[in-house]
């Protein structure tokens, strides 16, 4: 099986969107989308998804943040890599408001960056790390997140870090195989009464 890898166009968002409510989710009832949109409503979520990808405001959902990954032509996969001096906590909020939010998105952002770390501007970061089902385990993921590593090196970064939820014991596993290790743990009673997760951790790579 061929699989090619390829910058993300505004022609995509609409894929990107479903990968995006995919990893927000991660197996639970409501993830970050559900809570800023306020609904579980999936059509309505990969609208607002689809639209906030192809915002002025560069957010770390921005498509030109993204590679996909394709098999005989069919998009199969995602991993964003973006960098924190760019997309920023603000950028997301003012991406969010292009798309019409108000003042309550601030509410289940703040619960997540209450929990968040600090992030260096000399680290990228990697978010939205998806596959559909059925392409599980071919080396999708890999052939990603090598793209990503070259291109990373490329623009003079050595250390690539990202954050997932306390309990995602495949995403975890995953990260180790590629290399990476966890560098930092923070539990938060907030975060767990919201999504049913103890907290979130910080994984890092240097290459």
């Amino acid at each position: 099986m061929s699989i090619q890898i390829k910058q993300a166009t505004a022609e995509d968002a609409a894929f990107l969107a479903q990968m995006m409510l995919q990893s927000s989710r991660a197996g639970k009832k409501d993830g970050l989308f559900d809570l800023i949109f306020k609904t579980n409503d999936e059509k309505i979520l990969l609208e607002k998804l689809e639209q906030l990808a192809q915002t002025t405001a560069k957010s770390h959902c921005h498509y030109k943040n993204f590679l996909i990954a394709q098999v005989d032509g069919k998009s199969v996969g995602t991993l964003c890599s973006y960098e924190p001096r760019i997309s920023t906590q603000e950028t997301f909020i003012t991406a969010l408001q292009e798309i019409g939010c108000g003042d309550e998105v601030k509410e289940p952002l703040a619960i997540v960056y209450g929990c968040d770390f600090e992030t260096n501007n000399r680290t990228l970061m990697f978010d939205f790390m998806e596959e559909l089902e059925g392409f599980i385990d071919v080396g999708i993921l890999k052939a990603l997140m090598k793209k990503s590593l070259l291109t990373a090196r490329l623009k003079g970064y050595r250390i690539a870090q990202t954050i997932i939820e306390i309990g995602s014991l495949e995403t975890e596993l995953f990260y180790k195989k590629l290399g990476f290790r966890e560098v930092a743990q923070r539990e938060c009673e907030a975060y767990k009464e919201i999504f049913g997760r103890n907290g979130l951790m910080l994984f890092s790579i240097e290459f």
